[in-house]
């Protein structure tokens, strides 16, 4: 899994059918102190997570194995809603 931030909704009205009713999230990678990396990508949201929100997503062949997106053309899932890191070492 990856961590990420929720930096904005794809809003797509022609799609594969196996995509129908689910939300697309754009999601920007984190380093753990919380700088935004260059890196992005689309993501099914399958948790509820909003924009700002800090989340961990997976990629690849993990993404097909949520109950949401199993035998679906994805490849990539937000997994979790992020509360928390704990970093030895490190401060809020």
């Amino acid at each position: 899994m990856t961590l990420g931030k929720v930096i904005g909704t794809v809003w797509a009205t022609r799609k594969d059918d196996q995509l129908i009713g689910m939300k697309l999230q754009l999601v920007q990678e984190l380093d753990v102190d919380g700088t935004l990396k260059s890196r992005f990508v689309v993501a099914v949201d399958s948790v509820g997570a909003g924009v700002g929100e800090t989340v961990l997503f997976a990629q690849g062949s993990s993404a097909r194995q949520t109950d949401l997106t199993r035998d679906k053309p994805v490849d990539a899932v937000i997994t979790a809603i992020v509360d928390k890191l704990d970093i030895p070492g490190q401060t809020e």
